[in-house]
C-alpha cells in the first residue's frame, strides 16, 4: 500500500471512530500496527480534524451556550462542562507526568474492546431501567469528567464509550441528552490534548520532520469523515440502542487476541 493510501485510510478510520463508542485509539493502534506507526503528531493532527467536526455540527448549541450566558440554565450547563473538563485536565496532567499508561500493544487494547463492550450491554441495560431523565446533574458532570482520564488511561477503552454510558448511569438516563453533554466535554478536552502533545511535539523538534502536506490530506479526510459519522450516530440513537456497537467490540477483541501477532 502506498503512503498516501495508508494516510487516507487512517484519517478515515480517525474520523469513523473519534465519536463511535469503538475507540479511535484502539484502531489506530491496530491499524498502524500493520500500516506503520505514526508520530504523534501525525496522531494529533488528524484528531483535531475529527474535533473540528463536532465544533460544526454543535455550533448553534455552542453559540446558544455563549451568548445565552444570562439565563440561568445555560449558565449552570456551561459551568458543568467547565468543572468537567477541569477534572479531567488536571487528573490526566498528573497522569501524564507520572507515567501512568499503559503499553500501546495490541493485546491490552484487545482486552480493553471485550471488556468495554461487555460493560456497555449491562449498563445500558441497567440505564433502561431508570425513568427517563435528561438533565445533567453534578454528579453527571463529575464523573463525566473522571470517565475521560480513564479513557485517556487505558487505549482501546473509548472516551465517547465511557462518557456516554457514566453519565446515563450517573443520572442522565437520556441517550440523546448523554451524548450531547459527553462530546461538547469532549470539545475542550482532546482540543487540549492536542494542543499540549503538538507543542511538546514543536518543542522537541519532532514537527520538523513531518510531511505537512501528508497531514493535511489527513486532517481533511478525518474532518469529513467524523462530520458524516457523527450526523449519523445522532440520528441513530433517537431509535436505537448502542448494543450494536459492543457487540462489534467483543468480536473485534476476540479476533485480535486470535491472531499470533497480538501475542
Amino acid at each position: 500500500m502506498s503512503d498516501l493510501a495508508a494516510t487516507i485510510l487512517l484519517g478515515l478510520i480517525e474520523g469513523i471512530t473519534e465519536f463511535l463508542p469503538v475507540s479511535s485509539t484502539g484502531h489506530l493502534l491496530i491499524a498502524e500496527h500493520w500500516l506503520g506507526a505514526r508520530s504523534d503528531v501525525f496522531n494529533v493532527v488528524i484528531q483535531a480534524g475529527a474535533i473540528l467536526a463536532v465544533v460544526l455540527i454543535y455550533r448553534e448549541r455552542l453559540w446558544q451556550l455563549a451568548t445565552g450566558f444570562a439565563k440561568p440554565e445555560n449558565r449552570d450547563y456551561t459551568a458543568k462542562l467547565l468543572v468537567a473538563f477541569l477534572i479531567t485536565a488536571a487528573l490526566g496532567f498528573a497522569a501524564t507526568k507520572l507515567g501512568f499508561k499503559l503499553p500501546e500493544s495490541i493485546t491490552p487494547v484487545a482486552w480493553a474492546l471485550i471488556i468495554g463492550g461487555v460493560w456497555m450491554i449491562a449498563a445500558e441495560w441497567l440505564a433502561a431501567k431508570q425513568p427517563d431523565r435528561s438533565a445533567i446533574t453534578w454528579r453527571v458532570a463529575i464523573l463525566v469528567g473522571l470517565a475521560q482520564v480513564v479513557a485517556g488511561v487505558f487505549p482501546g477503552t473509548s472516551r465517547s464509550a465511557a462518557t456516554i454510558f457514566v453519565a446515563m448511569l450517573a443520572g442522565a438516563s437520556n441517550r440523546a441528552a448523554a451524548t450531547e453533554f459527553a462530546f461538547l466535554v469532549g470539545i475542550p478536552t482532546m482540543f487540549a490534548a492536542s494542543g499540549y502533545e503538538l507543542l511538546k511535539a514543536i518543542k522537541g523538534g519532532d514537527a520538523t520532520h513531518e510531511d505537512w502536506s501528508a497531514l493535511g490530506i489527513a486532517f481533511a479526510v478525518s474532518l469529513v469523515t467524523a462530520f458524516v459519522a457523527v450526523k449519523w450516530l445522532l440520528g441513530y440513537i433517537r431509535t436505537h440502542r448502542f448494543t450494536p456497537f459492543a457487540a462489534y467490540r467483543i468480536v473485534l477483541g476476540a479476533l485480535l487476541l486470535a491472531l499470533p501477532a497480538a501475542n
